[in-house]
């Protein structure tokens, strides 16, 4: 038992990390909880459990990219809170394979959406020109995060590179701060599902709390890491990593 906690700990410390940089932390501690033993359920709440602390150790390590971004932080943790409870209630309340069987093609959908943000940014600036002001603009966008962190709150794996997809397009900034303010987002749905999973699901407190220490440390070192790596590669890197989380839970 001692062992399967620090690989754990271990595998926490990788997720963190990916999860930080990527939006992918779930590639490395779903299958670490699957192999620990857990059935797909309980994993999958135990991991969304382990992974407020991947929120928690990116915030510390992003302070720069997030300074002046409060009032933006607000609006997105209020749609992403929102959506992570509708995902929790989804969970709770149907049978997981409904949603199980789009859960990769979601996943695969959020690294095409990085892969190609270029072009989709641009037509989406054209768009916007044609549609002026745009209250329907809004509201798709609106729409868009809502079932982001509806997708978070039920099966979080592959939620950080769809949401680092969609603010990549609408938003013009490095990425740095994008991804910044990515993991505030995801953290935001994963608190939010959390306390239902805490109240009525099979999460595994101890697995949850080796596996969050790790992420803690990961995810505090992983905004570092992305300030000094240049912007193109990283996000086709990311890109590659989402095609591949989705074609491993495709097989699976």
């Amino acid at each position: 038992m001692g062992g399967d906690w620090w690989w754990l700990v271990l595998a926490g410390v990788g997720s963190g990390l990916v999860g930080s940089i990527a939006g992918l932390a779930s590639v490395v501690s779903y299958p670490a909880l699957l192999a620990y033993g857990l059935p797909p359920v309980a994993a999958n709440v135990t991991n969304t459990t382990a992974m407020m602390a991947t929120t928690a150790g990116a915030a510390a390590g992003s302070r720069p990219e997030l300074r002046g971004q409060g009032p933006r932080l607000a609006v997105l943790g209020l749609q992403m809170a929102l959506g992570g409870a509708a995902g929790a209630a989804l969970l709770l309340t149907t049978p997981a394979r409904w949603f199980d069987a789009v859960v990769p093609w979601l996943i695969a959908f959020g690294a095409a959406l990085l892969l190609g943000r270029d072009r989709l940014r641009a037509r989406a600036e054209h768009a916007s020109v044609r549609v002026r002001g745009s209250l329907l603009r809004r509201s798709a966008w609106t729409g868009a995060l809502l079932l982001v962190g509806a997708y978070a709150g039920y099966f979080g794996a592959g939620s950080g590179i769809i949401l680092l997809a969609v603010l990549a397009i609408r938003d013009h900034e490095p990425l740095p701060v994008t991804n910044a303010v990515k993991n505030i987002g995801t953290g935001v749905a994963n608190i939010v599902a959390t306390v239902a999973y805490l109240a009525v699901a099979p999460v595994d407190l101890g697995a949850a709390l080796a596996l969050g220490a790790g992420a803690l440390v990961g995810a505090w070192t992983g905004p570092q890491v992305v300030r000094v790596l240049p912007e193109r590669p990283l996000r086709y890197a990311v890109a590659a990593a989402g095609f591949g989380l989705a074609a491993w839970l495709l097989l699976d």
